[in-house]
C-alpha cells in the first residue's frame, strides 16, 4: 500500500486548521505551572486568562487567535515509506480546499514580500521543509503556523570562534529587544552551528520541541536552563504584564561547522500552535498532537 494523495491533502488541511483551535496538552501544563510559581498578581490574572481564552475557544471551535499566521509544515520522510500522489501539492492543495472553507474565514496573511499584496496563495505557500528518517515507512507531518508576532523577532547572528557568554549574550539581548511583542510566555528555540540556514532550522525546529524535555547532552541542557533563568529575569512576563514567566522553554541544538558559528534565535508564542500526525504505508493516520 502507499500513502495516497487524498489522505495527505485531508490530514495537513486538517492539522492546519486544529492548530489554531486550541494549545498542545504541555503548553497547557506549562501555563498551569506558570501560574502556581509567579508572585505576580497581574501576570497570575494573565496567565488564567490564557487557559480561558483557550479552553473557550476549544469549546466553541473558533480560533485562539485572529492572527492565523501562515502555514508551515515540517515533514519527516521515512526511507519506507511509499506515496501515492505528489506530497507537496496534496499539501498545498489541501490548505487552498482549507481556506475556501473553513469557518471562521482566514484573514489573507500571506504577503508578497515585494509588493505587499496580500491574499491566501503565493510562491513557496505553504512553506514545507523535508527530512529524512531511516528505517521507517510513516510520514510524521509537524504543522506550526508562523504569525506576525512571534515571527517578526526571530533574529540571527554570525560570530567567529564565539564563547558559551557570547553566544547566550546574544539570545538574551533577542529576547530584551523582542520584549513582549512575541506574546510571551513563548518557547525560545536556539540553533548554533553549521551553516547560516541550518541554523535557522534548528531554532525553528526547537520551539516544537516538547515543553520539559531537554537536550540530551549535558552541556547542552545546562545552557538551556541558564538561559531559561535568565529569560525570565528579565520581567517582560506574560503578554508584559510583569513577572517571571516570559519563557515556558528554551531549547537548544547545535551542530558542528566551521570557525564561523551562526547563532538563531526563533518564537513560539503563548498559544505554542503545533499539531502532528503520522501517515503510514498502510493506510493508518495517528494523531500524535
Amino acid at each position: 500500500m502507499a500513502i495516497e494523495y487524498d489522505t495527505l491533502k485531508r490530514v495537513t488541511a486538517q492539522l492546519f486548521d486544529r492548530s489554531l483551535r486550541g494549545i498542545p496538552a504541555d503548553t497547557r501544563i506549562a501555563l498551569q505551572a506558570a501560574d502556581t510559581r509567579e508572585t505576580n498578581e497581574t501576570a497570575r490574572h494573565t496567565l488564567r486568562l490564557m487557559l480561558k481564552s483557550a479552553d473557550a475557544a476549544q469549546q466553541a471551535n473558533q480560533f485562539i487567535c485572529s492572527d492565523a499566521g501562515v502555514p508551515v509544515y515540517f515533514v519527516k520522510v521515512g526511507t519506507q515509506a511509499r506515496f501515492g500522489g505528489d506530497v507537496r501539492r496534496a499539501i498545498t492543495e489541501g490548505f487552498a480546499e482549507l481556506v475556501a472553507s473553513i469557518d471562521p474565514p482566514l484573514l489573507p496573511h500571506v504577503t508578497h514580500p515585494l509588493t505587499l499584496e496580500r491574499g491566501y496563495a503565493g510562491k513557496g505557500m505553504p512553506i514545507v521543509t523535508f527530512d529524512l528518517v531511516d528505517d521507517c515507512d510513516y510520514v510524521e507531518i509537524t504543522c506550526s503556523p508562523k504569525a506576525l508576532g512571534s515571527g517578526r523577532w526571530a533574529a540571527l547572528q554570525i560570530f567567529s570562534f564565539p564563547d558559551l557568554a557570547t553566544i547566550e549574550g546574544f539570545v538574551i539581548d533577542t529576547v530584551i529587544q523582542a520584549g513582549a511583542q512575541t506574546c510571551p510566555p513563548v518557547v525560545v528555540g536556539v540553533g548554533i552551528g553549521g551553516t547560516f540556514d541550518y541554523a535557522a532550522k534548528m531554532a525553528k525546529e526547537g520551539t516544537l520541541r516538547p515543553i520539559g524535555q531537554h537536550h540530551p547532552e549535558p552541556m547542552v541542557a545546562a545552557m538551556e536552563k541558564r538561559l531559561a533563568e535568565a529569560v525570565n529575569q528579565t520581567g517582560f512576563g506574560p503578554m508584559g504584564t510583569g513577572g517571571a514567566s516570559t519563557a515556558m522553554a528554551v531549547n537548544v541544538d547545535y551542530c558542528a561547522g566551521h570557525g564561523f558559528t551562526p547563532v538563531a534565535v526563533a518564537f513560539n508564542c503563548w498559544i505554542n500552535r503545533r499539531t502532528r500526525a503520522r501517515l503510514h504505508n498502510d493506510g493508518r493516520v495517528e494523531v500524535l498532537e
